[in-house]
């Protein structure tokens, strides 16, 4: 059998990625959050179904951050926690391939699609797509399955619509990004 083609990426949905005590809009962003979390979820039913490989990002916050390892906030979500054997690739910075073992472990597994969800879309989700493509992966953006916080001059829906925008067609020699709506992607 062939190894797989496509993997969902599932960047930094852990317990306390919203946790920021200065948000104006807490109650909307979680509220966001948490409808992004279902949607996720509902991919990961699906690629599981499908066993397209499931790889999950968790950043490694310093000490004092509110994603330090082995504080209350640095968990992934429950409702997609990973699955015996499913890797988790820890991060230190916006670039799930920078110092990490994702490039690694999507060559072993001969993956040439990523299907990109996750939080902090302007940080995280915004950096790592770029660089996928880059590195020579064809991405599909999830458009309703990556969420951020406001920040001091736009709110987290104006912030993910421009990032749709923006990455729509982003390429990279023969290598591009689309923007689909969860219910819409393919993950065979």
């Amino acid at each position: 059998m062939a190894p797989a083609q496509t993997a969902l990426l599932v960047i930094d949905v852990q317990r306390g990625i919203m946790n920021d005590p200065r948000l104006a809009r807490k109650k909307e962003i979680d509220q966001a959050f948490d409808g992004t979390v279902v949607r996720i979820a509902g991919l990961i039913d699906r690629a599981r179904k499908a066993s397209v490989p499931v790889i999950y990002v968790q950043h490694d916050g310093v000490p004092g951050h509110r994603l330090e390892p082995e504080t209350p906030g640095w968990p992934i979500r429950p409702e997609i926690a990973p699955l015996p054997g499913e890797p988790v690739i820890h991060k230190r910075a916006c670039d799930a391939f920078f110092e990490t073992t994702l490039s690694a472990e999507l060559t072993a597994a001969g993956i040439k699609r990523l299907v990109i969800c996750g939080c902090m879309t302007q940080y995280c989700i915004d950096t790592t797509v770029r660089r996928a493509v880059s590195l020579g992966y064809d991405v599909v953006l999830v458009a309703d399955g990556h969420t951020t916080a406001d920040t001091g001059t736009l709110r987290f829906e104006q912030i993910i619509a421009h990032h749709n925008a923006l990455l729509g067609g982003f390429d990279a020699g023969e290598h591009e990004v689309r923007v689909c709506p969860s219910a819409d992607i393919g993950l065979a």
